[in-house]
């Protein structure tokens, strides 16, 4: 199983995987329709967007979690800093 280098999710399925490409390290919900990976803004502004959503918190908040979250992962080392 791989985990997407963008958000973490873990990866199975082929239709997890941007494009259904197991060969890329990013999911279907990192992935512009074009197949490539959204760029740090992109990425930011989804999972603040998904925080919201899912957890309930506000904005200020959810952008918090989103970048203390996002500058764990591999996409993204060096570019964001926690909080």
């Amino acid at each position: 199983m791989k985990k997407c280098i963008a958000c973490g999710m873990p990866m199975r399925e082929p239709s997890e995987f941007a494009l259904g490409d197991t060969s890329k390290d990013y999911c279907v919900h990192c992935a512009r329709p074009d197949g490539t990976m959204q760029s740090l803004e992109e990425k930011l502004k989804s999972m603040t967007a998904f925080i919201v959503r899912t957890q309930g918190l506000d904005g200020q908040a959810a952008e918090s979690a989103a970048r203390s979250q996002m500058a764990r992962l591999p996409a993204w080392q060096g570019q964001l800093r926690e909080g």
